[in-house]
């Protein structure tokens, strides 16, 4: 049982790594206002948050294999006070802190109504901060730390990341087109009657 328990923390904790890339990447896509990646804006909202609770799934069933794995030795206190754990305690409190700060965005989410759109939003930008910190949690902690596998996919979700903000920051990225054509077109009303 105990050999069940380590690899699926291991698994569990690779695909919360890759879930949380595309939850990334489809949030900053998603900001264009427009279709992305193909999909319609719907489609990639959907994705995004649905997306989002599988990683959560995921996660959550990362903690809790490592608070029942005896080789683990993972306390109560180690999931939710960062850098207080024995083993790794730096990178071991990456991962806690990556945890927290999913929590946070989590109840936000779901007081998202009560607390407003300006207070969610500012808590939703800490999606950002918890990938690097997931990312980085996965390099410096577990017995798969040194394996090329795992090297392979970290910089696969760099990758795909770093694309994402490259997008975002280029020239062809335009925040919200329909509406920046809707503020043009009474500019132009006045030049196009006379035109007529």
């Amino acid at each position: 049982m105990t050999d069940a328990l380590w690899y699926f923390a291991r698994g569990s904790g690779v695909v919360s790594l890759l879930l949380l890339t595309v939850v990334v990447a489809l949030g900053i896509g998603s900001r264009s206002g427009r279709p992305a990646f193909g999909l319609p804006r719907f489609a990639v909202s959907l994705l995004h948050r649905n997306a989002a609770l599988l990683a959560i799934v995921f996660l959550v069933g990362h903690v809790l294999s490592l608070l029942f794995d005896p080789y683990a030795q993972l306390r109560l206190l180690d999931t939710v006070l960062p850098f207080a754990g024995h083993y790794r305690p730096v990178w071991q409190g990456l991962g806690t802190l990556g945890f927290d700060l999913l929590v946070a965005l989590v109840g936000t989410s779901l007081l998202r109504h009560r607390l407003g759109a300006r207070v969610w939003r500012t808590v939703h930008w800490l999606a950002y901060l918890c990938w690097p910190v997931a990312l980085l949690h996965g390099l410096g902690t577990g017995t798969d730390n040194g394996t090329w596998w795992l090297w392979a996919i970290s910089i696969a979700c760099v990758v795909v990341v770093v694309a994402a903000l490259a997008w975002r920051i280029s020239p062809n990225f335009s925040r919200f087109p329909a509406r920046a054509d809707r503020a043009v077109a009474p500019r132009l009303r006045p030049h196009l009657e006379e035109v007529k």
